[in-house]
């Protein structure tokens, strides 16, 4: 059976595609499948790598091989149980976390489990001011989210190595091309994974992409090592990082 086709971009800048296409997820159910155009208008940067980018982090899964048509991309994907990223030019910092829980993926809302000291953290550090509210955060104070991985799993430990790699060099990618002003990575044992084993908390020597990188505590409640007045501390310093650059 043919895929529904559905083009996204109409003339606007691929700097504009990550929210236009967060927005079509949230509008389709699981495993509904489309054959997507994507056709912005056309930049230096602009190929099937790009392209493929895109669809994983608004959280489709390809299904099919992409393929170039004049200036668009056409591929066909599947709607995923996942999270969108929230990313746009002109970020602050951008938040890189593990991957999506079962609660953030179906509410549309990173670090959404109840328990999670994230957003209580952001609030204390004046990072945003409205809770639970990505698209706020991005537009008022340039809070973008990602994950390293798009598969959504109840834990982090049933991720596997392979699947943090990729998604690294696809978030390394992310940043050469929106170039936030600092990356913060939330959970430890993902940066050490995919770059560095011997990673404490705090600013790093490595780079992602051009962007300086502050790694801090996963704010999981299950974290009990971390309370919430040192996360906020972490996150402060992290914004401090985005504003020395």
């Amino acid at each position: 059976m043919p895929l529904s086709p559905h083009t996204v971009g109409g003339g606007g800048p691929t700097t504009d595609l990550p929210l236009t296409l967060a927005d079509l997820h949230a509008s389709l159910a699981v495993g509904v499948r489309l054959d997507l155009r994507l056709d912005p208008v056309p930049d230096d940067a602009w190929d099937g790598q790009r392209a493929l980018d895109l669809v994983v982090g608004a959280g489709f899964t390809g299904v099919g091989e992409a393929r170039s048509v004049g200036s668009a991309v056409e591929v066909p994907v599947e709607r995923r149980r996942s999270l969108p990223d929230t990313v746009a030019p002109g970020m602050r910092l951008l938040v890189v976390g593990l991957n999506p829980s079962p609660a953030s993926a179906d509410s549309g809302v990173g670090y959404h489990r109840p328990g999670n000291r994230f957003w209580p953290a952001v609030l204390a550090a004046g990072v945003a001011t409205a809770d639970r509210d990505p698209r706020h955060a991005l537009a008022e104070h340039g809070l973008g989210m990602t994950d390293l991985v798009r598969r959504t799993t109840a834990r982090a430990d049933e991720v596997d190595v392979d699947e943090f790699r990729e998604g690294f060099a696809r978030v390394e990618r992310l940043c050469a091309w929106l170039r936030p002003r600092a990356a913060c990575f939330v959970g430890l044992g993902g940066w050490r994974v995919v770059a560095d084993r011997r990673a404490v908390a705090g600013v790093q020597e490595r780079a992602l992409g051009g962007t300086p990188v502050y790694v801090m505590p996963h704010t999981s409640g299950l974290n009990a090592h971390s309370r919430l007045d040192d996360l906020t501390a972490h996150l402060r310093s992290a914004a401090r990082l985005a504003d020395e650059g």
